[in-house]
Formats: structure tokens, sequence, C-alpha cells
């Protein structure tokens, strides 16, 4: 299956100067002088892989253009197969602790040996509150609620509702940065043909600042289908599509990226991410490139 999101064309031109690679605009107030005064190097890298789940603690301004291929394994596909995504996400900041997150859009691509269909994703979005914000001891917490629209197509496994609860914390000790977010999936429409289920997922993050213009990371995600849908099949449906996958198909996949930083409202970033378990379910392997533009 194809996952997520392109278009860094757009970037290059507005890339002015802020702080390293956040820029500063609140909707309704001003961003803290704590943060606005930090040291390039206390600034953590926002994750890398498994975008419309992983999120950090941070709130920003930015847009963030992401393209992957995703690799399905043969013991789930005939022939096996490949999946890839293109997509758009916008972060908005509302105050200096809220912000809006669109996390989920763009076209999934499938060509698998039973499916070969191109189509749009669902439309996902939600609020984040970042209750903690110690910039002294680089210690920041944050929780959130999504929606995600049955909007997509049929055709590339889409068109399913889901209600997203998370948190998220991270912590830096000056170059070296660590975050972790834990997601609740509940399912809100049951008429999929291959079944709906509940699940959750759990995110790791580290990087380390290496100088103002690369930073290197390494990431871990977890999948774990907490209550399996009446058409249950034997694979887990990962982050593509929200599968019955049996409760026992728990995923486990590793991602080593870096990031560069050509500008300082710039980044520009790459992983390749594998599975750490069986692939017994859609997670074959994915490398993923991604650009953020901060304002």
């Amino acid at each position: 299956m194809r996952m997520w999101i392109v278009a860094p064309a757009f970037l290059v031109a507005s890339a002015g100067l802020a702080r390293a690679q956040h820029g500063d605009f609140v909707l309704f107030g001003e961003q803290p002088k704590e943060r606005l005064d930090l040291a390039d190097s206390q600034r953590a890298v926002h994750p890398l892989t498994a975008p419309h789940y992983h999120e950090d603690s941070f709130v920003t301004s930015d847009l963030r253009a992401w393209y992957a291929w995703h690799r399905i394994p043969e013991s789930i596909a005939l022939d096996g197969g490949d999946a890839t995504a293109m997509a758009l996400q916008i972060r908005v900041a509302l105050t200096d602790s809220l912000q809006l997150v669109a996390y989920k859009d763009g076209i999934l691509d499938l060509d698998t040996g039973l499916i070969d269909e191109r189509g749009t994703n669902d439309l996902a979005a939600g609020l984040k509150w970042a209750f903690l914000q110690d910039w002294n001891s680089q210690l920041h917490a944050a929780v959130g609620a999504g929606y995600e629209l049955a909007t997509g197509d049929k055709d590339v496994l889409q068109d399913d509702s889901e209600i997203r609860l998370w948190a998220s914390c991270n912590k830096g000790w000056d170059r070296f940065h660590l975050g972790v977010t834990a997601n609740w999936i509940i399912e809100n429409d049951s008429d999929e043909g291959l079944g709906d289920s509940d699940w959750a997922s759990l995110h790791v993050h580290a990087d380390w600042f290496v100088n103002k213009w690369f930073s290197p990371v390494v990431e871990l995600n977890a999948y774990k289908t907490v209550d399996e849908g009446t058409e249950a099949v034997p694979f887990s449906g990962v982050d593509v599509a929200n599968l019955g996958g049996g409760k026992g198909e728990d995923v486990v996949s590793c991602g080593i990226g870096f990031e560069l930083r050509p500008t300082q409202r710039l980044a520009l970033r790459a992983a390749w991410e594998f599975p750490l378990t069986s692939e017994e379910d859609l997670f074959g392997a994915r490398a993923t490139v991604s650009a953020i533009w901060s304002f």
C-alpha cells in the first residue's frame, strides 16, 4: 500500500528567518519569550514517521508536506505490493498552548495482487492542548482529540470514521531530545467490508542536534488491535487502513532518518522504516520523505 504526503516545491520561496526551523505565528496572542529565546540546540525535531498519529507536545504553526512509499509483504497480498501516499498537513497555534492540527488528507495509491486503485484519504483534524511547557527544563506534555471523517475512497480502504485520543511527552537535555506519543483509536463506522477495530499505538522519538544544519533521528512505532471488528481479517492495518485485524496482530517498526535545515524556517527530512515483528501484517518496509515550512 502506499502512504502519505508530498509537494515540497512550495517551500523554498518563503524561507524567511525565524529561530531554528520554528516560526512564531500565534493566532490569538504570542509565543512565550522563553520559547523564542531557546538555543537552537534545544529545539527538538518534529516526528519523521507515522505522520497521522505521531504528534509531539509542541505548539507550532507550520505546513508539512509528506510522501511515503510502503511495501506490503507477499504473505499478505499474493505477490506482495506497495502503497504510495502524498499529503499536506496544517498546524496552527491558536494560542501559546492550543493548536489546531489537520493531520490526515491527501491521496493513497494501492497496488497489490488484489487491488490496483488510487483514491483520496479520509480527512481528519483535532485540537492539541500543551498543558505543560517548562522551557527551562525542556519538559513538555500535551493531550489531544481528533475526528476522522469518512470522506475517502473505499477502493483504497478508506471511508472510515474514527475518534482519536492522544497524549504526548517530550524531554530534552540540551542537544539530545526524547519524545513519546500514545494514541487510542475508537472506530465509529462498522460498515467497512474488511471490518473496523479499536486499536492503540505508541510512538517513541529520539534526535541529536549535531549542528544548525543536521540532526539524526531514530523512532519506534507500535500498533495493537484492542477490539477486533465484526469482519476481522487475520492481519493488522497498522496506520495504512483501519481493518478488523485480530487482537494478536501487534506490529512494531523502527525508523532511522535525519533532518536537514537549509534555512531557519525550512526542514527537509527522510526516514527508512522496517518491521521488528513478523511480516504477517501490512508492514513490509517504508520510505518517508517530508518537508516542513514554519511560519
